[in-house]
């Protein structure tokens, strides 16, 4: 790579390319910082007993991801935390009190989706249990990160308004004044900042605003659904879109051990979306070092909130139903104070239309269908999206790589001298539920 860049003749396509593929080794580097005795050392914080052949069964059968990088191995720095969720022989030698699970307040059955059932049985309405928030997100870039005098240029993810999740958007203000938001038709949207560095100082964005966000229930009758119609505006919804949805033979098997024969669309995708929901939840590497996101997470032995989706929307799209992508940022009760990067999708049923899918939540706990299964087909109102798309431009564009290839959370941010990844900065995102108007 190296004496092709440096070669005259190579073109700029080419050039591009080989700096991305540089870049993204020095992220794995970032990303696989563990030796062989700190991983040890890391379970051991947990299991303090630890065995040396207990350490080598667990990382050969793949329960520990690393990869042998310049000859040497090297452990993804949440592998030793992934561990214990992804054996339950891990998990037993803790101490009791560290094998407690602590999922986000809305990956586990509570009030909330009673009220949203409820509420959809007596108004027979999908857009139910409306919430106004008030949002803060913000940036703060490291000191001397970008010398003194130079523009640091920060995109922060900004919501679309969706009919029937998310409305009645109001721009409260933001951190320099001057904001740039992108159209309202920007698939990933963001409000656009700038500022000169100070020497000895962080350099600091934020954006605020409130909107309405509604929670989704859609009640289906596998019965009237319908094959997928041919409309052109579906087709985007049904092809493989590489790098990270790609219709492999591996991917092909595994979607014919899921659905058998069976056709009826629901079925398939219900099919599909409990298969998917098998996959173990892992802490995830960065999405810009992995080549095809839906491919690992069908072979890594865990997957993610995103990668899980990728997955699932491979799938249904092999199987000719329209799926696609959306994500943002899940909140609480102000009282709870939680909040956490996630990543969901839809998928297209006729003829209800688009209805949600949450597949990294998966299956409540419960044995009541209409609360077990209430994010194939529902969603919470304690999410907000940023993206109705994965892997789109932003406006204004970028003029370096892009920290987050595939996703948009946390934010983007550069100067002239190049990108700023995510050991340069930090982000913020609070939240605020405020009264309904008349409430």
């Amino acid at each position: 790579m190296d004496k092709a860049l440096a070669a005259p003749g190579t073109d700029a396509a080419t050039r591009a390319a080989y700096a991305f593929q540089q870049e993204r080794m020095r992220r794995i580097r970032l990303d696989f910082t563990l030796d062989e005795a700190q991983a040890k050392a890391a379970v051991r914080r947990s299991v303090p007993d630890l065995r040396d052949e207990e350490f080598k069964r667990w990382d050969d059968a793949g329960l520990l991801e690393h990869l042998d990088i310049d000859g040497q191995r090297r452990w993804f720095k949440r592998a030793p935390g992934n561990l214990f969720l992804l054996s339950a022989e891990a998990s037993q030698r803790r101490p009791a009190d560290k094998r407690i699970s602590r999922p986000g307040p809305y990956e586990r059955l509570g009030p909330h989706h009673g009220e949203v059932i409820i509420a959809a049985e007596q108004s027979g309405l999908t857009s139910l249990a409306p919430r106004r928030v008030r949002i803060t997100q913000s940036i703060k870039v490291d000191a001397d990160a970008v010398p003194a005098g130079e523009t640091v240029r920060a995109w922060i993810p900004y919501p679309r308004s969706i009919a029937g999740q998310q409305e009645n958007i109001q721009w409260l203000g933001s951190v320099p004044t001057g904001a740039q938001i992108a159209p309202e038709d920007t698939l990933q949207r963001t409000a656009y900042l700038e500022r000169k560095a100070v020497a000895g100082t962080p350099t600091e964005f934020s954006v605020s605003y409130e909107l309405t966000i509604s929670a989704r229930r859609f009640v289906i009758d596998p019965d009237k659904v319908q094959p997928t119609p041919s409309d052109p505006a579906l087709a985007p919804y049904l092809v493989e879109r590489a790098p990270h949805v790609v219709f492999t033979p591996a991917m092909r098997e595994f979607s014919r051990k899921a659905v058998g024969n069976e056709t009826n669309p629901y079925r398939v995708a219900k099919k599909l979306f409990d298969a998917v929901d098998q996959i173990p939840w892992g802490g995830a590497r960065e999405y810009s070092t992995i080549s095809n996101i839906s491919d690992y997470a069908l072979h890594a032995g865990h997957a993610d909130c995103g990668q899980q989706t990728l997955l699932l929307i491979s799938l249904l799209r092999m199987n000719g139903i329209p799926a696609r992508w959306q994500s943002g940022m899940v909140y609480s009760d102000n009282e709870v104070g939680y909040n956490n990067l996630h990543d969901w999708g839809a998928v297209y049923l006729a003829p209800y239309g688009w209805v949600p899918v949450d597949v990294s939540t998966g299956a409540l706990n419960s044995d009541k269908p209409a609360e077990r299964d209430f994010y194939f087909g529902g969603l919470d109102a304690y999410r907000i999206a940023f993206n109705d798309d994965y892997s789109r431009p932003l406006v204004p564009a970028k003029q370096h790589f892009r920290s987050e290839t595939v996703d948009l959370q946390r934010g983007e941010v550069e100067w002239q001298g190049g990108n700023l990844y995510f050991n340069q900065w930090q982000y913020d995102f609070q939240s605020q539920v405020l009264p309904l108007a008349g409430k």
